[in-house]
């Protein structure tokens, strides 16, 4: 196993895999029925193979993810490993539930001190709930008491947002989504540069966009990857995040052992840069086969909000553009109906006002395609 460092906290060697306890295996496909032996039994042998930063959060597996972290690092194993969580920011209503919320957690974890703890699924709105209610003073007390050990933030929003977050706070490290194929979502490559300038270490998340990029590859990306046939189409996506410059460790929602081992040969061999020109200009050719099968070309700038109607513009068209692109029209209807309809954020709110078409930087017609993106993610 490879290590690496957070620029802030030089002297803690963190491994380039991380395991994230989000896609634990389960019993009869219920995500919160997780399937303890099995998801123990990888998570000691990750943990036995080097694996030392292990990534769980309140909502994981129905709520059911923490609890089983905290019997599976019982022990010695609590020990050997950083362990994160996170705040979970849109549960905030007053000022007390940092602290409530925090010792639950640190309850549900069965343990005393949380390593890493990040304010989860930052954007703009979430961010002010942190600032109006006290929520980094309450976590600096939480740090000055030994609960906690370092602050940070996991990111889902536009970039605009990413910049002004990273901007107001002395930040020890931050998490993102990132892969070869979402190189400008939501903070992407420039957000990673952007935490680096500020010597903020990276934990980068969807390293393999759910499992998207090592199954249903289109044939014209499977041609090209069968020209550098030495490492399969998950090899070369995490070898591509741990090539960053800035990227501390790769989180992995590892449910399978065959999984669990090509990803830590992957974190055995992949430092940084090693990648070959060659090599890039490959991954760089099947970017660009997904990106022809999006259906918008929206980069999820932001700035066509706030809709005056609620409708979450970005996140509707970066689902429609998933499932075209990955062929996950299943997952990202489910996704859409129970997480944007459900909160009243879906395209149907759209009364196409045209609001959205002046301040969208690359004048797509958002109306129009918001009702062909509904039409789609409600088919099935």
């Amino acid at each position: 196993m490879l290590f690496r460092s957070f620029p802030k906290i030089p002297d803690l060697k963190i491994s380039a895999l991380g395991f994230g306890c989000m896609r634990l295996p389960v019993v009869a496909g219920d995500t919160a029925r997780i399937d303890e032996e099995k998801a123990t039994r990888l998570l000691h042998r990750a943990i036995d193979s080097g694996v030392n930063y292990v990534d769980t959060a309140w909502p994981y597996h129905a709520g059911q993810s923490e609890p089983f972290v905290g019997r599976a690092l019982a022990g010695a194993w609590r020990g050997k490993v950083q362990l994160a969580t996170k705040s979970p920011v849109w549960m905030v209503n007053a000022r007390a539930d940092w602290e409530r919320f925090l010792d639950e957690q640190l309850k549900r974890l069965a343990t005393d001190r949380i390593d890493f703890y990040l304010l989860h699924a930052l954007d703009d709105d979430r961010f002010k709930t942190v600032l109006d209610l006290g929520g980094l003073a309450a976590l600096e007390k939480a740090r000055a008491d030994g609960r906690i050990g370092h602050i940070g933030f996991s990111f889902h929003g536009p970039s605009e947002s990413f910049k002004r977050i990273v901007a107001a706070y002395d930040w020890e490290f931050c998490q993102i989504q990132l892969n070869f194929v979402d190189v400008e979502y939501q903070a992407g490559l420039a957000g990673l540069r952007l935490a680096a300038e500020r010597r903020i270490g990276v934990v980068v998340m969807e390293p393999l966009r759910g499992g998207a990029l090592a199954s249903k590859i289109p044939d014209a990306a499977r041609a090209l990857w069968q020209t550098v046939p030495a490492h399969s189409p998950a090899d070369w996506a995490l070898r591509w995040v741990l090539d960053r410059a800035g990227v501390v460790t790769a989180l992995s929602g590892m449910n399978a052992p065959e999984q669990l081992e090509e990803n830590l040969r992957v974190a055995s061999e992949a430092t940084l840069g090693a990648l070959s020109e060659a090599e890039r200009s490959v991954i760089d050719r099947v970017r660009a086969v997904y990106k022809e099968r999006t259906r918008v070309a929206c980069t999820t700038c932001g700035y066509c909000l706030p809709c005056p109607n609620g409708v979450s513009i970005p996140d509707v068209f970066s689902l429609y553009n998933a499932s075209a692109m990955f062929d996950s029209r299943p997952w990202s209807s489910s996704w859409y109906r129970n997480m944007l309809l459900a909160n009243g954020e879906g395209a149907d709110r759209c009364t196409s006002c045209g609001e959205c078409v002046d301040k969208c930087p690359q004048k797509i017609a958002i109306p129009e395609l918001l009702a062909q993106a509904h039409a789609h993610l409600t088919s099935t």
